[in-house]
């Protein structure tokens, strides 16, 4: 550019960001905040930092913290042009993980983070994460929006969550308590959740299958966009009713990769695979692209979320609760004594 043609002055919104697009997104988000207040929320959004006091109802409190994104099933939101739910992945992600600790969820934190911020769209993120909090009864406390022109192609954007829970000390659930004869007791999926979504993409677009194709009553477009389940609430019932010795929650990995990071060594883990009947959506992946059972298994929950351990003589009152609770709950295996090369066995 000739020194002539250059401009007089630059501003920031000259170089890509708008302060007042994201000042005016800040008042969006305060509402969405406000409905997930919960105990302990000492402070609303616009701070430096967020505070908040561990409710007094625990003796000797310890944080559990987790952090987590949604993947690339961001693609297909993006795709699909939708952005309601995705935020319910991402509280998801990160509460069902501090959950396998036996924490309660407390409070929440977002980033997001775009190329160019439009505030229709980041409106429906945050809707969904608020969404997410309130099925968690987890504050959404504080975030970080994030405008960077030329780091994300036109509509994309980028999630990350975290998430801080409590416990009392003497109720950390660590998998010490897992023995030969414990149930494992399965709680259904809602689909793949926020896992194995650069399989899922690259089924569809390698066979270039219609995204209005029906999958279990609905349009391939609603079955792969599901929103991830939060197990949260019905979970934390169940533990004031009988003893829970490991939780696993089935995301990367899948059952084989998750359950054995809760059994001790001198253990392993038989998994009936006839328990349980998988979705749909994970049967039509298989036979479309001839995936192989394991490479299934080790990809995706196949229909089964989470898995918790419980003593034998619980079994029948837990998933009775959690049924009531609103879960699909079933019995999916046992703990067996003894050391094994393949910890957990789905036989």
């Amino acid at each position: 550019m000739p020194k002539s043609d250059k401009p007089s002055s630059l501003s920031y919104r000259d170089a890509g960001v708008d302060i007042d697009a994201g000042d005016a997104f800040i008042d969006v988000i305060k509402p969405v905040a406000k409905r997930t207040q919960r105990e302990g929320c000492l402070s609303g959004l616009g701070g430096f930092g967020a505070l908040f006091q561990v409710p007094k109802n625990y003796q000797d409190p310890i944080l559990v913290s987790g952090t987590d994104g949604v993947g690339t099933k961001l693609k297909l939101a993006f795709d699909l042009n939708k952005h309601d739910t995705i935020g319910i992945d991402l509280v998801a992600m990160c509460v069902n993980d501090v959950l396998v600790q036996g924490a309660e969820p407390l409070f929440f934190l977002d980033y997001f983070a775009t190329g160019k911020l439009t505030p229709e769209i980041a409106a429906q993120v945050v809707e969904g994460i608020g969404e997410g909090c309130v099925q968690a009864n987890a504050a959404l406390i504080g975030g970080e929006t994030a405008e960077m022109p030329g780091m994300y192609s036109d509509g994309e954007y980028d999630l990350a969550g975290f998430c801080v829970g409590a416990v009392e000390k003497s109720d950390i659930i660590d998998g010490r308590k897992v023995k030969a004869g414990n149930v494992l007791i399965g709680l259904a999926s809602t689909g793949p959740h926020s896992n194995g979504y650069s399989l899922v993409r690259k089924v569809i677009d390698t066979y270039e299958v219609p995204l209005d194709t029906p999958i279990d009553g609905k349009p391939l477009s609603e079955a792969v966009l599901a929103p991830t389940k939060i197990y949260v609430r019905s979970v934390l019932s169940l533990m004031k009713q009988v003893d829970v010795n490991a939780l696993a929650h089935i995301t990367g990995g899948g059952i084989p990769g998750n359950l054995n990071r809760v059994l001790p060594e001198d253990c392993h883990a038989i998994v009936e695979e006839s328990s349980w009947k998988w979705p749909e959506l994970f049967t039509w992946m298989m036979e479309t692209a001839n995936i192989e059972r394991a490479e299934m298994y080790r990809t995706f929950n196949c229909g089964v979320g989470m898995i918790l351990v419980v003593n034998a003589a619980d079994a029948d009152a837990a998933i009775a609760h959690l049924t009531q609770s609103g879960e699909t709950a079933f019995k999916v295996g046992e703990i067996k004594q003894g050391a094994s090369d393949t910890q957990v066995q789905i036989v």
